[in-house]
């Protein structure tokens, strides 16, 4: 399994994330000392890739990436994947939150699944074992709505199509034109899923706690609620 673990990369992209970014890497690395980890930060004003460059000498496997330009959670991922494609070391790639909303934990259980056949791992909230916590009624219902509403409309059979905890072969990532991806934010995350599967790939998911961020602001927006509520309609009749 050390193999595997030194074949895997974590991308975690980043805004303002700097009270968290430092204890999660260190939680990382102590758990899978062998991993590599990269943070695509877009252009923190809080010091976050500073923060990142000055743990990189306790840490050889950890990378910035230190973006410009249009930001997003969508743009940093697709930067990070186009840095690591041809990368030979990495056979693996772990998607995730900054904030502790996924617990590090997972990632050695989701990689092992990863091992023993599958091709894609979702971190699902909405399967037997998985759920949420520290949630407010109205967030837990909002939430569930999203991913009946995706589900409905483009027929996946994935329970949490908006999950950003992820475990996949980098090879997947041949199969799906990502320079056509044209969504952002949390909408990104149902696009590429859906386009996996579009390109004959069985996603699989594996059941997690979700945990309300540990420090800083959500960075939910109405720009990134409407992009998800029209999303699914543009990726159906496409």
């Amino acid at each position: 399994m050390t193999d595997n673990f030194a074949k895997t990369i974590v991308l975690i992209p980043t805004f303002n994330e700097k009270e968290n970014i430092g204890p999660l890497v260190r939680e990382i690395f102590n758990l899978y000392p062998d991993i590599s980890v990269l943070v695509i930060d877009d252009s923190s004003l809080d010091g976050t890739a500073e923060e990142v460059l000055s743990m990189q000498s306790s840490f050889p496997n950890l990378f910035v990436i230190r973006r410009s330009g249009k930001r997003g959670l969508g743009r940093s991922y697709l930067d990070g994947f186009k840095m690591v494609a041809d990368d030979q070391r990495y056979e693996n790639i772990i998607t995730m939150d900054a904030d502790f909303s996924h617990n590090p934990k997972e990632i050695g259980p989701m990689l092992e699944k990863l091992s023993k056949g599958s091709s894609w791992i979702v971190g699902s909230r909405y399967v037997a074992g998985g759920g949420v916590e520290n949630w407010s009624l109205r967030r837990k219902l909002l939430s569930r709505f999203a991913n009946f509403y995706v589900g409905f409309i483009l027929n996946t059979g994935i329970a949490d199509m908006t999950a950003g905890f992820n475990c996949f072969k980098k090879s997947v990532l041949r199969g799906i034109d990502l320079e056509s991806i044209s969504s952002d934010g949390y909408a990104f995350l149902v696009e590429l899923k859906y386009r996996a599967m579009k390109a004959g790939l069985h996603l699989s998911e594996y059941p997690i706690t979700f945990s309300e961020r540990r420090e800083g602001k959500s960075k939910m927006s109405s720009g990134v609620i409407w992009e998800s509520i029209w999303l699914p309609w543009k990726l159906r009749f496409r």
